[in-house]
């Protein structure tokens, strides 16, 4: 199990996707891109025009303050934008390199980037990138383009390996974020994709920040290990502040702990992602990438929540 993507396996999901040894179908120009554009194209849009009221249109867009006025009904009418740029922003910190069953959450990570950039891609939207978190690099600003070429910049970039004498160069999230609407116009979508595990007090304003011009797209990668830590007897674990932890794995109590910690943070994120009206899609190491945006992105398209 490769800690890295694949350059090879990012551009193949371009094509097709094999899903459950089922024969290859071409599930990113099919089905895949229908629902990102269900989803996601229709808030990519701009005010046209004020009209009188046709048969058929849909009353939720009525303009009450003109038909007040006039004493007719009448419309408010929006064109949808034919591109939009969108952000692929991708965690490649040290807190990726992990998975205890499927993948690791990098490779997780970079697929389902791959994903979303190509559907975006064959849409005509503008494709770029941001990747950071990684010790070499530091932070890799792709700006958004027409073109595959930006998208192809992303994947080489996220399928590349640090060099095991490279400085430690690390760029946490927030100030990703703070990075990330740097030459954006208005109306951007951002997909984020990291490890949300931890504390999320430094993450609000930046996202706050965000909200006020573009839409962004939360997707936590988690692996099962993250909430439900294997019966191993007595482990010794390095803290993130080097301190050296003794757990009793084998003590339910503390398992029971390990998973309330790991859902009491999981309930601040969906708290935090509510109040900014941010839409989280949760993927995991241990599911088929494919099947499982497919089932995130088919339940927002029945209840139209974004």
């Amino acid at each position: 199990m490769s800690i890295h993507p694949r350059l090879d396996d990012l551009l193949e999901l371009r094509h097709q996707a094999h899903t459950l040894g089922l024969a290859s179908r071409h599930l990113v120009n099919s089905s895949f891109s229908g629902l990102y554009a269900s989803v996601f194209r229709g808030a990519g849009i701009n005010f046209e025009e004020v009209r009188e009221y046709r048969e058929g249109d849909d009353i939720r867009y009525m303009d009450w303050k003109v038909t007040a006025r006039t004493d007719e009904p009448h419309m408010k009418i929006f064109r949808e934008e034919r591109e939009r740029s969108v952000l692929l922003c991708v965690d490649k910190g040290p807190q990726m390199d992990f998975g205890t069953r499927g993948t690791f959450k990098s490779v997780q990570a970079a697929r389902a980037a791959a994903l979303i950039g190509w559907a975006a891609s064959r849409l005509n939207d503008r494709v770029g990138g941001l990747v950071f978190g990684g010790a070499a690099a530091g932070l890799r600003h792709l700006r958004p383009a027409r073109g595959r070429r930006a998208l192809w910049q992303l994947l080489r970039t996220l399928s590349e390996e640090s060099a095991p004498s490279a400085p430690a160069i690390h760029v946490e999230l927030p100030g990703a974020l703070k990075r990330a609407s740097r030459g954006l116009p208005t109306g951007s979508l951002l997909f984020v994709f990291a490890d949300l595990n931890r504390d999320l007090i430094d993450l609000e304003r930046p996202l706050g920040n965000l909200i006020h011009r573009h839409s962004v797209v939360l997707l936590p990668v988690d692996d099962p290990a993250d909430w439900s830590i294997p019966a191993m007897g007595v482990v010794n674990f390095t803290g993130a502040d080097g301190q050296l932890l003794e757990v009793d794995t084998d003590d339910p109590r503390a398992r029971q702990l390990y998973l309330d910690l790991w859902t009491a943070r999981r309930c601040q994120l969906m708290a935090m992602a509510r109040r900014l009206r941010i839409m989280v899609l949760p993927i995991r190491t241990d599911q088929e990438i494919h099947l499982s945006l497919l089932r995130e992105l088919e339940q927002r398209a029945r209840s139209r929540a974004f």
